[in-house]
């Protein structure tokens, strides 16, 4: 299961990358928060306060070819790592582990009224290469 809490949570993006939108069900993640980024349109999960909680998706029925696939588009700087959601269960995520952490959460309304149809296009153009296992590159 991958806990989503930033741009895989638009089926737009999914659809770019994977060619479907995988199953998911709402999840959040206490105690961290999906803080915004210096210069990235993107966040980063980071440990937050006891109050905070990042919300977002669990996608459930992710292929392993899927996986090697959203591993190779995500940022090197991400550390995929096991966080406890709220409902008990664990999931894998991608935490962001420091640096350019902006003091703001990342405001997906915005990112989807600003940045999505720009973003999704970028990603359709990197699916090749992702799929073929080449370096994204850009």
């Amino acid at each position: 299961m991958l806990f989503c809490y930033g741009t895989l949570q638009f089926d737009a993006v999914l659809m770019a990358l994977l060619g479907r939108i995988p199953k998911r069900v709402s999840a959040s993640a206490p105690g961290y928060r999906a803080a915004a980024l210096e210069d990235r349109v993107y966040p980063g999960l980071v440990i937050g306060g006891a109050a905070d909680a990042a919300s977002g998706v669990v996608l459930t029925d992710l292929s392993r070819e899927e996986w090697r696939i959203l591993d190779a588009f995500e940022d090197d700087r991400y550390d995929l790592r096991e966080v406890l959601l709220s409902d008990g269960a664990s999931g894998w995520a991608y935490v962001w582990p420091a640096g350019g952490v902006r003091a703001e959460d990342w405001d997906a309304a915005e990112f989807e009224a600003r940045h999505l149809p720009t973003y999704a296009a970028r990603c359709a153009r990197l699916a090749p290469k992702l799929a073929s296992g080449q370096p994204k590159g850009e």
